[in-house]
This record gives C-alpha cells, structure tokens and sequence, in this order.
C-alpha cells in the first residue's frame, strides 16, 4: 500500500503476507544492523523464527503485521504492529490495557520513511480496533522492549536491543511522548562486594530455611515451570508485565538450553519452597560479532567451541525474581544478595568474567535500583518505550 502521508512519490509501504515476505523483512533489519556503529549481528535462523506464526508460540495470543518500506525499488525501512490479547487484558495503570497496540522491529533511513512507516502500524492497528499504540516493543515485551536513547557507545549485550541515535527523534516527531523508562547497569565484578552486602550474604547463610541451590539443567522443565511460576508472581504488579504462558517458557527454553550453564542460574528455596531465582548468561554476542551473525560456512566452529566452553566472556542478569509474599522483606534481601554473590563467584572464578550487566530494570523499581546502587553498579544504558493515542494518529 502506498502511504498518503508523504509526497514522497516513490515510497511506497508494503504489507507482509507470506514466508517469503517474513525473510525479506529479517533482511532489511540485517542491513540496518549491518550499517548501526556498535550493533550486533543475531543468528538469521533465531529471527526468522520469531517472526514465524508457525514457530513462535507468542502468535498463540498475538497478531501481527509486517511492512517494508521501499524506495525506487530498494528497502529503505521495516516496522511491525502487533496485538496481544494478552497484553489487552492488563489493567491500563500497568501500561498496557484495552486499546492498546504495540509498534517494534522499527527501522528506517530517514524520517520521511519513518513517519510512513509509523502511520502504516498505526493505521493496522486501528483497523484492529486500538486506541492507542505504544512501543517499540519487538514483538513482546519479554523479548526486545524499548529504543536506546543512551549507551551508544558499547555494543549491546546478549537478548538487548541497539538503535541508531536520531531514531529517538524521529519517533517523537511522530506525536510519540516517552511512557517509560528502563535501565541497565554495569558491574565490575572482579572486586569484593561491599561490606553491607557481606554482612546480608552471611546472615542469610545462617538462616537455615533459606537454601540457594543451581539450577538443574537435566530437570530443565521442571525448573523453567518453576521460574515460570515465580516470575509471573513477582512481576504480576510491574508496569508492562504480560504473563509468559507456558508454551512460550517451553519454546524459549529449548532456544535457550546450550547457554544454561548451571552454576550461572539460581533458585533460591525458602522452608523447602522455591520463592526466588536469578538468571545469568554469558555473552554470546562476543563471538557473534566475530562471525557476522552467520553460521555458514565457517560461523558455526567457533560459535560451538564457546557454546561447550565460554570463557573470559561478559555476562548478563536478565531476570530475576523473589515472590511477592517475601517482597520488601527483609528475608528478600538475603535471598537476593545471596544468589547474586553465588554467580558473581562463578562467573569470575570458572568463567573468567570481569564484568555484569544487569537489566533491564523499571525507572520505578526501586527494590532493584537499591540492589544495584548498594553493589556498586553504574547505570549504563537507557531505553525509552514511546506512547501515542491513536486519534491523534497523522
């Protein structure tokens, strides 16, 4: 379909149908990755797959549509809409709610594509009935949430976004105002931690209901249904939270299973019950940049020889979680600061890490900001997800 907003005669935005259509638009995002400063390229096969109806168990509760912007015949931008009935069914205070679509996979080479291409999700998305668009978000907030708007200058860390510096403005031209804020942390690791942060780990280990253990990678399904569980308790009242269903733990963790190193991940047992986790993976972005994101024909040799046996790599705390009834509790901390020290130990003693990065975390989270601020962790990257009601859409 060819966009009214611009007077640009030889953009025209297109609508993605097929299989074939879904590769043409992972390409176009390969070719902005290709182009970014500091960006990453990510496996081919990993992002065909998320975008594939049949493949990604997100699509059992979301829609979506994919567009490609094209100039005298050459792709010159992508984005895709998307709605979660999942996402709808949240209250509107927690970010989401009734109305409200999602906006991700957002590229574009200037800011007359990206206003085309902005009105295009936008339009499918009031055909769909929303009111309001909010993002971006690629395709769920579990999996690529938000724009970076501070940390150009380091690549990104595994499962993190990366984004060109004037993609920020381009989206605010749109009519787009900032929804919320989220922050990653770096950490040095290869210090003691604070003495505060000893004294909790070593009142913890006298606390005999308190048990911290390793995940264990031969029960992984068990264990993931067990982190499922914890996760969707302690995130249920965070802004943006979506509940993770199942099928979608089950599809991640198969994905995710050659980067599960047990003595990295841990569950935290209170009284014999399982109550809090924590997740680290090493950084496997290190060695796909070395290879250009591509397995063939030589790629897959060294990505397997870290896969078996990562070492002095950077690694990542994505997740974690303590149960709402021991939130803001001083058992929490304990809990916490135990796991956190346990993996700190490893990651630098087994795997030769020098640095963490932790995140992302809520502007508003202020249990985990105090956690960071009371390790010694930096703030190091921002990223902003944008809002815009859609009877203001132009």
């Amino acid at each position: 379909m060819a966009d009214a907003t611009t007077n640009d005669a030889d953009l025209v935005i297109e609508a993605i149908e097929d299989k074939k259509g879904r590769a043409r638009f992972v390409d176009v995002g390969r070719a902005f990755t290709a182009r970014t400063e500091n960006a990453v390229p990510q496996l081919r096969r990993e992002q065909l797959e998320l975008v594939d109806p049949d493949k990604n168990p997100l699509f059992g509760h979301a829609r979506a549509r994919f567009f490609i912007a094209m100039r005298g015949g050459e792709p010159v931008g992508r984005i895709a809409a998307i709605v979660d009935k999942l996402a709808l069914a949240m209250p509107a205070e927690q970010g989401f709610g009734p109305g409200t679509g999602m906006f991700g996979y957002f590229d574009a080479i200037d800011q007359t594509v990206a206003r085309a291409l902005l009105h295009a999700a936008e339009q499918w998305l009031v055909a769909e009935g929303m009111t309001r668009a909010v993002g971006p978000i690629s395709l769920s907030v579990w999996e690529e949430p938000g724009l970076l708007v501070d940390g150009h200058d380091q690549p990104p860390v595994i499962m993190m976004g990366h984004h060109p510096e004037h993609y920020a403005a381009w989206i605010e031209a749109s009519g787009y105002g900032r929804a919320k804020t989220l922050f990653t942390y770096d950490l040095d690791i290869t210090g003691e931690f604070p003495p505060l942060v000893q004294r909790i780990v070593q009142s913890g280990s006298r606390n005999e209901r308190i048990t911290v253990r390793r995940v264990r990678k031969g029960d992984w399904d068990e264990e993931a249904a067990t982190i499922l569980a914890i996760l969707n308790d302690a995130w249920s009242q965070n802004w943006g939270f979506v509940p993770i269903t199942a099928e979608e733990v089950a599809h991640t963790g198969v994905k995710l299973r050659p980067i599960i190193h047990e003595d990295l991940n841990m569950i935290a047992e209170v009284d014999g019950e399982p109550v809090a986790f924590m997740l680290t993976f090493p950084d496997v972005n290190d060695v796909l940049a070395r290879i250009d994101g591509k397995l063939w024909p030589t790629g897959w040799l060294p990505l397997l020889r870290w896969l078996r046996k990562p070492r002095g790599c950077d690694v990542r705390v994505p997740l974690m979680g303590v149960s709402r009834k021991y939130q803001n509790s001083r058992l929490a901390s304990q809990l916490a600061f135990m796991m956190i020290n346990d993996i700190r130990d490893v990651a630098v003693g087994t795997y030769r890490s020098r640095r963490a990065e932790i995140g992302w975390i809520l502007d508003d989270n202020q249990g985990m900001i105090a956690i960071a601020d009371t390790i010694g962790a930096k703030k190091n990257r921002e990223y902003a997800i944008y809002s815009k009601p859609l009877d203001n859409a132009s």
